[in-house]
């Protein structure tokens, strides 16, 4: 079907983007003038799970500790046929890059959502308000559990303060890890931070433990 390929790449030109059944409809009759129901985008999109082609990951709300059914994030299965089905034009290395790091964690037997929390903080007038922080990915397998944050490059202070600011709001004592596309030497913060690089990601099956 038609429709079906547009989903097909609809997903594969946004990956790691938060997206919604709704949204998507949306999307479709403004910008294609396709009349989509959201029944019918859920049902292509289980289509394209079961045959594994994409994955779902799901926002877990780390405060309420409870799953947000919508939206959601969804991945490739296997970043070749993402690439085909946009002729090899869509680069974007930075989500290419968390896909990988996705799938290399479901290789390795866990279970990955999408961390999503609500904090309060001062802006600059002084007052609190709340503002939705989000962690790229929470990894769990029995008792272990692990936060990451996928960062492409970290060329200054700022990036690497904004890239640890989710990590430093959770607070429980599980492993924090932020991975960066650098081949960099692997090291942990004061805070208990890992740094690693994803070449060291990829080839170690121990790297978290750094």
């Amino acid at each position: 079907a038609p429709e079906l390929e547009e989903l097909l790449h609809f997903y594969a030109s946004s990956i790691g983007a938060l997206s919604s059944l709704r949204k998507l409809s949306d999307t479709f009759k403004s910008v294609k003038n396709i009349q989509l129901s959201i029944g019918t985008i859920g049902s292509y999109s289980n289509y394209l799970a079961e045959a594994f082609i994409i994955q779902r990951a799901k926002r877990y709300d780390i405060k309420g500790k409870r799953y947000i059914d919508s939206p959601s994030k969804v991945y490739f299965e296997d970043l070749g046929i993402r690439n085909a089905c946009l002729d090899f034009r869509q680069t974007e290395p930075n989500h290419l890059m968390e896909n990988l790091i996705y799938n290399e964690l479901r290789a390795r037997g866990f279970l990955v959502d999408v961390v999503a929390m609500t904090v309060r903080e001062k802006n600059e007038d002084g007052k609190l308000q709340q503002k939705q922080l989000e962690i790229d990915f929470i990894a769990n397998q029995g008792d272990s559990r692990y936060y990451i944050q996928s960062v492409y490059q970290i060329p200054d202070d700022s990036k690497r303060d904004q890239e640890y600011r989710p990590l430093l709001k959770i607070d429980d004592s599980f492993r924090k890890v932020v991975i960066t596309y650098n081949d960099v030497p692997s090291y942990t913060n004061d805070y208990g931070i890992l740094t690693i690089g994803l070449p060291d990601f990829l080839l170690n099956p121990q790297s978290l433990n750094l």
